[in-house]
């Protein structure tokens, strides 16, 4: 008899619950789900061994022995390790990522206000601009703009010329190399340091005007902080950062640093095809306003900019923002398309060129994926946070 009462108590208390017995479903999912896991796993490994293949990240510290044409650290093409590849493989992957993100932000802002602009031209080149790029898939792109500076750029020896010391022709632009000495520190830790002022500056310039409604000069203080206070550092410290020039050698150049053809042809069609999409994103955020809180500007004699940068963009911010998390991320995994013009990013080098020599094929996929899982959720994040920040709070 209390047998039966346990059970009916159990049955009644914990079965007949909605949340245990969703709790207990989950659980239950879970376990099934790590078994199945770990079986594909335990045979994936299995058959590995089968075939005599070695696992683990061993690897990493062989030789290489191939030559990368692009790296932002010392790689040696004889001695540099697998890991050392992993390491600029990454490096250039993020070179390319941040240089279009800037790039794709500024047209993609530009582009935006302009299919809204009054000016009949202005907005219809625009939207032009938008159904072109955004309808020829990313890929013909690259090899479209690749093709065409390979073709159009001249040799060496007939190189546009700027300034006397940068030069652009087939192999790539070509500039001043900076050579940095010891108190180069100082000058670098004084721009960071020059930085974080600024941060602070605009926030107390923000809750200033929130108290007092008096502009500050934001914009011309902070340019004066972060050019002069390095500048100052930099002669104090006896001028530390110099620069070592190109000079025409033969048939190529000697010396300089030499941005690759490749980086331009990537970084430029990563920047026109996805600043198609934040440009519909900023349209879409600017149209969300209200039009009577733009009138309503308008009244008080503010003009067109300040409308925009005052009333329209911080509150267009939050229809903004989330698609272009989407954007950024899409363009961060687009650049690894650079593999069909040799430019060196990590699926070029890495889990190209490295994985064909070491056969080691399951750890270097999954370094790549983590790479790229990184920095997909290092942008999430922070935009995020940003898209927190600018959300208009309720009272």
């Amino acid at each position: 008899m209390k047998k039966e009462n346990k059970t009916s108590f159990f049955s009644k208390g914990f079965l007949n619950n909605p949340e245990k017995r969703a709790v207990l479903y989950q659980v239950v999912t879970l376990i099934l789900l790590a078994l199945i896991v770990n079986y594909f796993i335990g045979n994936m490994f299995e058959n590995v061994e089968k075939r005599g293949i070695t696992t683990g990240f061993a690897f990493l510290g062989d030789e290489a022995g191939f030559g990368i044409g692009q790296t932002l650290i010392e790689y040696n093409d004889v001695s540099s390790s697998y890991g050392r590849v992993f390491v600029v493989g990454l490096l250039n992957t993020l070179l390319v990522s941040v240089i279009a993100i800037i790039f794709t932000s500024i047209i993609g802002l530009l582009i935006g206000i302009g299919r809204l602009s009054s000016n009949w031209l202005v907005s219809k080149m625009c939207m032009i601009y938008v159904e072109i790029f955004r309808n020829i898939p990313i890929l013909l792109q690259i090899l479209f703009w690749y093709s065409i500076l390979i073709s159009i750029l001249p040799h060496p020896k007939k190189s546009f010329i700027y300034f006397d010391s940068a030069f652009l022709n087939n192999r790539g632009f070509i500039i001043p190399k900076p050579i940095l000495e010891s108190n180069a520190i100082f000058v670098f830790v004084t721009f960071l340091l020059a930085c974080a002022c600024v941060f602070y500056l605009i926030k107390w310039s923000k809750k200033r005007h929130d108290e007092t409604g008096e502009e500050f000069p934001i914009v011309k203080v902070s340019f004066a902080i972060l050019i002069i206070s390095p500048l100052f550092v930099y002669f104090i410290s006896g001028q530390p950062i110099s620069a070592e020039y190109p000079v025409l050698k033969g048939f190529n150049f000697q010396g300089g640093l030499t941005i690759m053809p490749e980086l331009m042809a990537l970084a430029f069609a990563l920047s026109i095809y996805t600043a198609t999409y934040i440009a519909e994103a900023v349209r879409a955020g600017i149209e969300a306003v209200s039009t009577g809180q733009k009138e309503a500007a308008k009244s008080l004699g503010l003009k067109d900019r300040l409308i925009l940068q005052k009333v329209v963009l911080p509150q267009a911010l939050r229809v903004i923002i989330p698609p272009v998390i989407n954007q950024y991320l899409n363009l961060v995994k687009n650049s690894s398309l650079a593999t069909a013009i040799g430019y060196p990013e990590i699926v070029t080098v890495f889990s190209g060129t490295a994985l064909n020599q070491a056969g080691q094929a399951i750890e270097i996929i999954l370094m790549t994926m983590a790479v790229y899982l990184t920095f997909s959720l290092l942008i999430s994040l922070i935009l995020n946070y940003v898209n927190e920040k600018t959300k208009i709070k309720e009272r």
